[in-house]
C-alpha cells in the first residue's frame, strides 16, 4: 500500500475509474472525479505559492468537494487543517493564528464564519481564500482569490510530490487544559500504518460500503476517509442533520445498506435507547465499530442481540496516537450488563504499557496510568515543544530516542493478556476520605435502564466530603424518574459513599464537538443552576 496517503485515490482511479468513491444524498462521485478534481485544485494552490510545509485551513461542511480538497492540500506537500464550523469565532481566530497559515479554503456555512472572523479581525493579513463552489455568496466582506468553478482552468493529470511518508499530512486541534486547543501533528506515516492493519484485520474491499459520520475535524473521519479509499470501497456520508433523529438515522443505515458503522459510543447509545433498531436490522452491516470513549455493556447487549450477523470491535487510541492503538472483537454476547468490556490487545506497530508512577511495569490486575508506544505516534502538539515534552516521554526500557505518550488514561491488563479501560485518570476523585472513579456509578447509572443519557462530574465542595458528586441525567420519555428513585436504585449496587449528592434533569447532555459530553460544561452548570439534591 501507499506511503502518501493522497496516493490511494490515485491508485483506485488508475485501476477502477468509473468505480464509486463516495456518495452524499443523490450524489456519487467515481474515483476518477475525485482524482482529477483533487489535482486540479493542487494546480491551483502550487501556482498561487503553496507548497511543502504550508498549513491550509479548510472551514466547510463535509462533502464531496470538502474531501478532494483535502486531498488536492495533500498533493501541494501541503498539509490540512480542518477547523469546527460549530466553534465560536474567536475559538476559530486562535486556532488559524496558531497555524500560522496564509490559505484558507471555505465553502458552505464557512461564508458565515469567514463573515464574522474578518468582522472581529481574525482572519491574518494577506490571506489567500479559495471557495469551494461556483456560487460566491452575496454581501461579503472578504474576497476569495478563486472558486470551484475556475479549478477548470487547470490540468487534471496529478502534480508531482516532494513529501514523504513521515512528513505532517495534517493537524487535528484538540481541547486544551489552559482554553487554547493543542494542535496535534499527524503524518502519513501514522495513518497509512493504522489504515494497512485495519483493510487487512476487518477485510475491507472494494464495493462495501462504508459509513462516514464523524465530522472532518475528529480523527476518527480520518480512518472513514483513507480506510475506504484504500480499500476501494464507497464512502457514504451520514447527513450530520440525523444525529439527533435516532429513527431517521436507523432508517438511513437501512437505505444506505452500509457493511460498515463506525462511531463514537454516544450514537450507538443513542439508537439503542430510543429503541430504533429492530431485531435482524440493517442486514447488510458486517461490522460496527466504535471509539472515543466506553460503551456500556447494556448498549453492547441491545446492539448484538438484533444484529447476530455483524461483528463488534471495541477501538481505542487517543488523536496523539493516530485513530486508534488497539482492538478487541466482542466474541460473543455479553451475559451482564457489569461486564466490562477490554480495549483488548494493541495493533500492528503499537504497544499498551500499564506503569507506575516510577514507569514501571505493573502486575495483572493492578489499575494504573496508560502509556503508548510504537509507530503511530504524532511528532508532538504544533509549535509547543513544552507541551509536546510533557506527553510524550522517553521510553524507560527502550532504544535511546524511542518515546511514548502519557495518555492520562487508566488500565489494568487482565488474566487473559488484554488490556482493560478504567477511565480517566483526572475521573477519579477523593470524596469523605475515599478515591471513587466517576466511570462506575455511570455504569450503575446506565444499568437502571431508566434514563437516556448520565454523565458524572465531581464539584469542589465547601462541605467536609471535599468534593460533591454531582449526576446529570436525561430521563427516558414517560419514565418516572427523579432523584431520590434514581438515588435509591444506585444504592443497590454502590456503597454509600459513591452516590451523588447532587442532581440535575436535562432535555440532553451537553456535547462537545466531537460528540463527547461535555464535562467542563457540565461542572459549570453544576455551578450556576440549582441542582436538586437527594
Amino acid at each position: 500500500m501507499s506511503g502518501l496517503l493522497q496516493q490511494w485515490v490515485a491508485e483506485q482511479a488508475e485501476r477502477r475509474p468509473g468505480a464509486t468513491g463516495i456518495v452524499a444524498g443523490g450524489a456519487r462521485w467515481s474515483y476518477a472525479r475525485l482524482e482529477e478534481a483533487s489535482n486540479r485544485l493542487a494546480h491551483q494552490l502550487r501556482a498561487l505559492g503553496c507548497g511543502r510545509g504550508d498549513r491550509v485551513c479548510v472551514l466547510a461542511p463535509k462533502t464531496p468537494i470538502t474531501i478532494a480538497a483535502l486531498l488536492g492540500v495533500l498533493k501541494t506537500d501541503a498539509m490540512y487543517v480542518p477547523l469546527d464550523l460549530g466553534s465560536p469565532p474567536p475559538r476559530l481566530a486562535r486556532m488559524i493564528a496558531a497555524c500560522d497559515t496564509r490559505w484558507i479554503l471555505a465553502g458552505g456555512a464557512g461564508a458565515e464564519v469567514l463573515e464574522q472572523l474578518t468582522q472581529e479581525g481574525g482572519l491574518p493579513e494577506g490571506v489567500v481564500v479559495g471557495w469551494l463552489d461556483d456560487e460566491l455568496p452575496q454581501h461579503r466582506r472578504w474576497a476569495p482569490r478563486f472558486t470551484w468553478g475556475d479549478l477548470a482552468a487547470y490540468p487534471a493529470t496529478p502534480p508531482r510530490y516532494r513529501n514523504r511518508p513521515e512528513d505532517p499530512a495534517h493537524i487535528l486541534f484538540t481541547s486544551g487544559s489552559t482554553g487554547m486547543p493543542k494542535g496535534v501533528v499527524v503524518t502519513h506515516a501514522s495513518v497509512a500504518q493504522f489504515v494497512r492493519w485495519a483493510v487487512g484485520y476487518f477485510g475491507t474491499g472494494p464495493g462495501e460500503r462504508i459509513s462516514s459520520h464523524p465530522p472532518l475535524h475528529f480523527d476518527l473521519s480520518t480512518f472513514d476517509l483513507f480506510g475506504t479509499f484504500a480499500a476501494g470501497a464507497e464512502l457514504h456520508l451520514v447527513p450530520p442533520e440525523l444525529s439527533l433523529l435516532p429513527h431517521r438515522l436507523a432508517e438511513w443505515i437501512r437505505e444506505s445498506a452500509v457493511t460498515q458503522w463506525f462511531s463514537v459510543p454516544s450514537v450507538l447509545n443513542y439508537l439503542a435507547k430510543y429503541d430504533a433498531i429492530r431485531t435482524g436490522d440493517f442486514p447488510a452491516l458486517r461490522r460496527v465499530l466504535w471509539c472515543g470513549e466506553a460503551l456500556p455493556t447494556a448498549t453492547l447487549i441491545h446492539w448484538m442481540r438484533r444484529l447476530p450477523q455483524a461483528r463488534f470491535t471495541n477501538l481505542y487510541g487517543p488523536t496523539e496516537a493516530a485513530i486508534a492503538s488497539s482492538y478487541h472483537t466482542v466474541s460473543s454476547c455479553p451475559t451482564d450488563e457489569r461486564e466490562p468490556i477490554p480495549i483488548g490487545r494493541p495493533c500492528a506497530g503499537e504497544e499498551l504499557l500499564v506503569l507506575d508512577a516510577d514507569l514501571r511495569p505493573v502486575p495483572p490486575g493492578e489499575i494504573r496510568d496508560l502509556y503508548i508506544a510504537g509507530v503511530g505516534l504524532s511528532p508532538g502538539y504544533w509549535r509547543d515543544p513544552e507541551k509536546t515534552r510533557a506527553a510524550f516521554l522517553p521510553r524507560p526500557d527502550g532504544p535511546p530516542g524511542e518515546r511514548m505518550y502519557r495518555t492520562g488514561d487508566l488500565a489494568s491488563r487482565g488474566a487473559d493478556g488484554l488490556v482493560y479501560f478504567h477511565g480517566r485518570a483526572d475521573s477519579q476523585i477523593k470524596s469523605r476520605g475515599y478515591r471513587i472513579e466517576l466511570g462506575e456509578i455511570e455504569a450503575a447509572l446506565d444499568a437502571l435502564g431508566v434514563v437516556l443519557e448520565g454523565a458524572v462530574v465531581g464539584v469542589p465542595s465547601q462541605g467536609f466530603e471535599g468534593t460533591a458528586i454531582c449526576c446529570a441525567y436525561v430521563p427516558r420519555p414517560a419514565a418516572e424518574v427523579t432523584p431520590a428513585a434514581l438515588r435509591a436504585g444506585l444504592a443497590k449496587t454502590l456503597p454509600a459513599y459513591m452516590l451523588p449528592a447532587r442532581w440535575l434533569a436535562l432535555p440532553a447532555l451537553p456535547k462537545n464537538a466531537n460528540g463527547k459530553v461535555d464535562r467542563p460544561a457540565l461542572r459549570a452548570r453544576f455551578g450556576s443552576h440549582a441542582a436538586q439534591t437527594a
